[in-house]
């Protein structure tokens, strides 16, 4: 039977965990279903130089700075990673996942190996958790099923994810994509024991210990 979280006592301080994975391991699917089934757990809002699309909000989807505003805060260590994507750079601003995890609640990102690689780097406490998927043919099934790529982008996504999979030797937590039930299982039962941890609840104790 699946996890379905209602509460439990709240931390003094929050986590940040960190999901990362080669394309095609199902990150984003495993993110948003544990936003929707955990409580006390939020998602990062990006900043980004490009401009809006239709319907968008800043603030809610991400926050829109100008080349120079992000160039600003990479020099100034704004920013726990960040990464040019087609021209356009996008960032997880450290401020707001700082003081989200002081209030005691947490934060759940979603980026890929080099970005878990920053933020390992920015914030040590950090916590990383690596998807993978059952092997390699399980990767080529998904990327044919979309039946938008040729052959030779297919060659090409699979060796960017054997790249990119190098990096499940650098994390604190794996997680096998078989099965999509069993993966989100896997995946809150990480969330859950980090977040019961004794040191996260201090306060708890001393209610108990004078």
């Amino acid at each position: 039977m699946s996890l379905v979280l209602r509460s439990w006592p709240k931390p003094d301080r929050g986590a940040l965990f960190v999901v990362s994975g080669a394309s095609g391991t199902g990150k984003t699917t495993l993110v948003r279903e544990a936003l929707r089934r955990m409580p006390g757990l939020g998602f990062s809002v990006s900043a980004t130089t490009r401009p809006p699309r239709d319907g968008e909000v800043e603030g809610r989807d991400y926050l829109f700075v100008s080349p120079e505003r992000f160039g600003q805060m990479v020099a100034e260590g704004e920013l726990l990673e960040w990464a040019e994507v087609y021209g356009n750079r996008y960032g997880t601003p450290r401020g707001p996942v700082v003081e989200t995890m002081a209030r005691g609640e947490s934060i759940l990102l979603d980026i890929d190996v080099q970005g878990a690689r920053q933020v390992a780097r920015a914030l040590p406490e950090s916590i990383s958790i690596f998807l993978l998927p059952p092997d390699m043919a399980a990767i080529e099934s998904r990327l044919r099923r979309r039946s938008t790529d040729s052959d030779a982008v297919i060659a090409r996504r699979l060796a960017e994810a054997r790249q990119q999979l190098e990096g499940a030797s650098e994390v604190r937590y794996l997680v096998v994509n078989d099965d999509l039930e069993s993966a989100h299982d896997q995946l809150q039962a990480i969330l859950v024991a980090e977040l019961c941890r004794r040191e996260r609840h201090d306060s708890l104790v001393r209610r108990f210990t004078g």
